[in-house]
């Protein structure tokens, strides 16, 4: 069967390919490659320039220019070499090697570099660098940029909704008023907490060898500081060197990563289901799209698709995302190779968690708030000032305040005139009593408008 969008064994591949066309160049087996190249260029590099060994280096400008064309114009067809490579030596990591090799051709010079590739590295001293780099690119240029704009637009319905008064919900049933602006901005706050815990997660990286102790690097340069070369060599690349390794790198920092972007996908599922709500009991309206279809049967419906779809993507991604953080840390004696595979998913969930984004940021720019209809429903609901005033009364030494709103309002809905004859009948000073029989449900949102405010102007 021919291989289109269609015949995609994955989503994110086929229906959804448009969509996550931004992660291929980082998270597709191309991606994984060219980290791979560029891992191995700079690493002989490295070794040249900084005369890290006796008898290799300095490069000369052509050479470095060389190199530096074999990793910065890495192309799909030079991966489609690679793999071609790969199904003579059974060995993906090397075919790399021998593919940079053939780059070099039969040059003189260049062909000096040839027994400083991959010098002294087990596959995986390439694999955790091409992977930290690649989660990285994957985090700082797509995920957390798109996270932004989940938050700017929830920080600008807040401000825009800040005053706009509803009725709160505690277990699914009426309680003390809130404003939309403030909901939307307790969202807003918690995410803007976690992409700090996001963009504080550091890609660690190794270069230390089989089982992590230099052992071939000593064989063959005693004299050189082999852990101060690897660790100047990861931090050139931008990552943050570890010292203590088998032969893979322990990949904890990965599990944080992974736990850090489940807990954001986690809260913006919280946020869908409200929203999705919402809009169920009519407090959101959607902005109709004329050419949209919302049944097949039912002419009317205009479904929330876009939370729902945000909903199932944030599911699939949380699993993965938990999965790999309770899998990778793990691995027997100096080394396994169950985390390979694994591995080759972390593009999948994140992904799923781009395709989830999107769809909040659609369905949040297509909401409308009906300010009738929860006016409505708080002008139905003046039971829920009982919190108000009993609390009042106890500040006047009613020891019995909370019991006898209870008496009056537990599991009722009452009247406004029901209330002021209670207040009527209460025994507190003039002005508070005038204060509470001119408080109404929408104007008992206590600090919710400020708040709101506030955490909309904090910095993300």
């Amino acid at each position: 069967m021919d291989r289109d969008p269609l015949t995609a064994l994955s989503p994110l591949d086929g229906r959804y390919s448009a969509r996550t066309d931004s992660l291929r160049e980082i998270f597709s087996e191309y991606g994984l490659i060219r980290f791979r190249v560029l891992t191995e260029v700079r690493w002989v590099q490295f070794l040249a320039a900084e005369s890290a060994v006796p008898g290799f280096g300095p490069l000369s400008p052509v050479a470095s220019q060389v190199l530096d064309r074999i990793a910065a114009g890495f192309t799909p067809k030079d991966a489609r070499r690679v793999k071609e490579i790969e199904r003579r030596t059974n060995h993906d990591v090397k075919a790399v090697e021998y593919f940079i090799g053939e780059c070099l051709g039969e040059d003189a010079e260049l062909g000096k570099i040839r027994p400083f590739l991959h010098f002294a590295c087990t596959s995986e001293d390439i694999n955790n660098i091409a992977y930290a780099l690649m989660l990285r690119h994957g985090r700082d240029d797509v995920l957390l940029p798109r996270l932004r704009q989940v938050v700017s637009l929830l920080d600008t319905m807040a401000r825009n909704m800040a005053d706009l008064p509803m009725l709160a919900r505690t277990h699914g049933q009426p309680a003390s008023p809130t404003t939309m602006g403030k909901e939307l901005a307790n969202s807003a706050w918690r995410l803007k907490r976690q992409l700090r815990q996001l963009r504080a997660v550091e890609p660690l990286a190794k270069l230390n060898g089989a089982v992590g102790n230099f052992n071939a690097h000593l064989a063959a340069y005693p004299d050189a500081d082999w852990s101060d070369i690897s660790r100047r060599f990861i931090e050139s690349l931008g990552l943050v060197w570890n010292p203590y390794t088998t032969q893979i790198e322990p990949h904890d920092w990965i599990a944080e990563y992974c736990d850090v972007l489940a807990r954001i996908n986690t809260i913006m599922l919280d946020l869908c289901r409200d929203a999705w709500g919402y809009i169920s009991i009519g407090h959101f309206r959607q902005r109709r799209i004329d050419t949209e279809v919302g049944s097949s049967t039912m002419p009317h419906k205009v479904n929330p698709i876009d939370f729902e779809n945000a909903e199932g993507n944030l599911g699939i991604a949380n699993a993965l995302l938990k999965h790999f953080s309770e899998k990778l840390p793990v691995s027997r004696w100096q080394r396994d190779l169950s985390d390979s595979t694994v591995l080759r998913n972390v593009g999948v969930a994140a992904g799923h968690s781009l395709l989830a984004i999107d769809s909040l940021l659609v369905g949040l720019r297509k909401l409308e708030p009906d300010a009738a209809s929860m006016q409505a429903e708080l002008d139905d609901s003046w039971q829920i000032l009982g919190e108000a005033i009993q609390t009042v009364m106890r500040r006047f030494g009613h020891a019995d305040a909370y019991e006898q709103l209870k008496a009056l309002t537990r599991g009722s809905s009452i009247s406004r005139d029901d209330l002021q004859r209670f207040l009527q009948s209460v025994d507190l000073p003039a002005s508070e009593r005038s204060r509470l029989l001119a408080l109404s449900p929408a104007a008992y949102t206590g600090d919710a408008a400020r708040l709101a405010r506030q955490a909309a102007d904090s910095e993300p």
